[in-house]
């Protein structure tokens, strides 16, 4: 198959031939007869070449390009080569360490995907630490959990949670926005993040205070990493940031650049809760600890293609929480579905 780099002289580890295996045939469910793009960057070859094997083993067609041997990073924009290659896909793989402002390049290769209705596998930042955790999940499992998730918070009309470190927020939730899973069973509707594990929405409204002792989202979270020691504090009122508050000032002052980059940075864009009971920590890397099993939300874009959001962000950027007790509230009663981040539910 084309490649840039020659991904079969790439050795692979054997521990990541199993996440590798869920990608391709649990996760995509790519057949013989279709054909998959594959784009990685120099840090992931091991990754891409693992992912390229189990194309191989499928039997499918497909294309591999490396990032660095087609444009100087970051990136300005997507590669045509890589644009041009999706149009022919049915299947699509993004597996790469993104690097800062390179969301509009990310932009331009989903809205392909978007609108050629691909499955979509997007492995922002993924590690040789993710492909050997969450990666091995049983995502059977966390669809099923998934959709009884789903069912629920479609139903309710807010959600309350709560946590030791001191977050206590409240999202009133708009019908006419969408919830949607990726549980890491990714079909035409939506493009998914894998590993996969969460629903999510963009919320009506939310207020109150969420406190970050997991981690902050995009370059940050490489940059300050597990924030149990230093945690964030993001008051929230009628869906905009009104304060921030850091031990680590240095975080603080690029959290607060990076939520007001835009006339919609710091506003809440997706309310979401994680659903990958595989993942079992937080490991530093947002791409899977926003599965950990709790809340997450982010300021900024609110997918608005699939969530029916009528605003747009040039940014977006996750803030994971810990230990949640999490209460779903309806016309009649309110449940209680996860306390000290456990689920009392189950798939």
């Amino acid at each position: 198959m084309k490649t840039v780099t020659d991904l079969g002289s790439v050795v692979v580890p054997d521990e990541f031939r199993e996440g590798a295996r869920n990608a391709v045939v649990m996760c995509l469910r790519v057949k013989p007869t279709e054909k998959v793009t594959v784009i990685a960057d120099e840090s992931t070859l091991t990754i891409a070449a693992a992912i390229a094997g189990e194309l191989e083993q499928v039997g499918c067609k497909w294309n591999a390009f490396v990032l660095e041997e087609l444009a100087e990073r970051p990136l300005k924009e997507m590669p045509r080569e890589v644009l041009d290659d999706m149009e022919t896909s049915e299947v699509s793989i993004f597996a790469v360490q993104v690097q800062p402002n390179e969301l509009k390049s990310r932009m331009q290769m989903t809205d392909v995907v978007n609108l050629r209705h691909m499955r979509h596998a997007h492995m922002v930042n993924i590690t040789p630490e993710v492909m050997v955790e969450g990666m091995r999940a049983d995502f059977n499992a966390v669809d099923r959990l998934s959709q009884v998730v789903l069912d629920k918070v479609r139903a309710a009309s807010y959600v309350r949670a709560t946590t030791p470190a001191g977050t206590d927020i409240r999202a009133e939730l708009n019908p006419n926005y969408k919830w949607f899973k990726t549980s890491g069973i990714i079909s035409t509707e939506k493009w998914g993040n894998l590993p996969g594990g969460e629903c999510f929405t963009a919320p009506g409204e939310v207020n109150g205070v969420f406190v970050v002792d997991g981690v902050v989202g995009d370059f940050l979270c490489a940059r300050y990493g597990l924030l149990r020691a230093t945690p964030l504090t993001i008051t929230i009122s009628r869906n905009r940031i009104t304060s921030v508050e850091c031990a680590n000032k240095e975080l603080e002052r690029e959290f607060w650049a990076y939520t007001h980059t835009d006339e919609n940075s710091d506003r809440v864009g997706e309310f979401a809760i994680g659903t990958n009971i595989g993942v079992e920590r937080v490991i530093g890397n947002i791409l899977q600890d926003e599965k950990f099993p709790g809340i997450h939300i982010a300021f900024g874009d609110p997918y608005g293609g699939h969530t029916g959001a009528p605003w747009k962000s040039t940014t977006h950027i996750d803030v994971v929480g810990l230990e949640f007790n999490i209460w779903l509230g309806g016309a009649e009663a309110e449940e209680q579905i996860m306390k000290d981040g456990k689920f009392l539910i189950q798939g």
